[in-house]
């Protein structure tokens, strides 16, 4: 199995406002995938961080192997998150990627 992390930064020209509803569209868009893409077992979006956090929004997931983490990447519904929901908003994208 593979987790797969992802820490974004929202960008600058957004409000808190803004943000917040950002980041729940991020949240309800990754975390509707399961199901959809096969291989992905659990996403989980964190949205809520204390003030001493320096990222918006965290991805939390866990796919079933390096293939199947190849094929979550162009995966339709993937893709159509990824492009709706998240690229237009995200000035930065921290990921990691290992066995467990």
């Amino acid at each position: 199995m593979v987790k797969h992390v992802i820490l974004w930064q929202l960008k600058d020209e957004f409000s808190e406002e803004e943000k917040m509803n950002i980041r729940k569209g991020i949240k309800e868009g990754l975390e509707g995938l399961v199901g959809k893409v096969p291989g992905l077992i659990s996403a989980h979006v964190q949205i809520d961080r204390l003030p001493s956090s320096n990222a918006d929004v965290m991805l939390d997931s866990v796919i079933e192997s390096p293939e199947a983490l190849k094929n979550y990447a162009v995966h339709p519904e993937h893709v159509a998150v990824a492009n709706g929901k998240v690229r237009p908003y995200t000035k930065s994208r921290t990921c990691i990627d290992f066995e467990i």
